[in-house]
């Protein structure tokens, strides 16, 4: 529950920052109307990697590098989280600065697979794994929150869809650790907040395509496993945003933006593995990158990188 707002809240922010300038999505508009609406664009194109890095996480496969060896699979129940600062949602567009409103630490929880299917050349090299997630939304557990229909679905949880494969280029041996690459495609499908026609002050829908690159080195020590690695994240996406005039109060036209944004990262993994089950930690940093927004938010810097954490039970077969 606490991931899925943190989801809605993400979408929430985009319209509760100022601009000093105005977005070229939002020519038109003036006076309190024109700086909401560009709070919006650029709101948007703030807070998209960060609902990235919580689709994504670090480890495709948290606390390992080692591939799987022919058959062989292990299943994740994982969660990522990253801290966001909401702000005040009361924002009219007036003034310069948007006050802070919640700070969240929240995770977002998935399901992510591996399986093996080659178990490579000498010392494991091209040796590889197929990958897949399943990231985890609400459909009726929040009002107003909403996921597209054509998203699949097991009951009242959506799915968005992750897969990608995993190739070998040392295995373990030794004073030697594992090395692999790794290439995942992530699509996070439509979420929605708000209904303009049903009163509401706005509303507000977006998705993700993450394309997620790794290179990932681990070494088991007894029961205790490490693994480091370094990334690059690919975050596209489309998002509508329709708002009310904050002075008027009258319905807008919806607002297309175009979302397209990268970023580097690194992460370290550590966790206990005990037979079958492992139980892994994560930290990781996602790098940051100006923009050039004009939004101005109180206590978050829109320049800057963001540390995410997660926390993973692997069951292998």
């Amino acid at each position: 529950m606490r991931a899925a707002h943190l989801v809605a809240g993400l979408c929430l922010v985009t319209l509760v920052s100022s601009a000093s300038a105005q977005a070229p999505e939002c020519t038109g508009y003036v006076s309190n109307a024109q700086r909401v609406c560009t709070a919006a664009v650029d709101g948007t194109r703030a807070f998209h990697p960060l609902i990235g890095i919580l689709v994504s996480g670090g480890n495709p496969t948290m606390g390992t590098a080692s591939t799987m060896g022919f058959g062989h699979a292990v299943v994740t129940l994982r969660a990522n989280a990253t801290e966001v600062v909401l702000p005040d949602l009361a924002y009219d567009g007036s003034g310069t600065t948007v006050p802070a409103g919640d700070k969240l630490f929240a995770p977002a929880p998935l399901v992510e697979g591996a399986l093996g299917v080659f178990k490579g050349l000498s010392r494991g090299l091209f040796a590889l794994d197929l990958l897949g997630s399943a990231q985890l939304l609400p459909t009726t557990q929040i009002d107003n929150f909403g996921v597209a229909s054509s998203a699949p679905r097991v009951g009242s949880i959506a799915l968005g869809i992750g897969y990608g494969a995993r190739i070998g280029i040392l295995r373990e041996a030794g004073p030697l650790p594992a090395v692999s690459v790794s290439v995942m495609r992530r699509e996070l499908p439509r979420i929605a907040y708000g209904n303009i026609n049903a009163g509401d002050a706005f509303a507000y829908g977006l998705d993700l395509h993450a394309t997620n690159l790794r290179l990932v080195a681990s070494k088991q020590l007894l029961i205790l496993g490490l693994a480091a690695g370094l990334g690059w994240d690919k975050y596209t996406g489309d998002a509508l945003i329709s708002f009310r005039d904050p002075i008027t109060g009258t319905p807008q036209p919806a607002i297309p933006v175009a979302l397209n944004s990268s970023r580097g990262l690194a992460f370290v993994n550590a966790g206990l593995n005990l037979s079958v089950l492992k139980l892994t930690g994560e930290v990781g940093y996602q790098t940051g990158k100006d923009q050039n927004l004009s939004t101005d938010f109180e206590d978050f810097d829109t320049t800057k990188g963001k540390l995410f954490a997660g926390l993973g039970l692997r069951v292998g077969f």
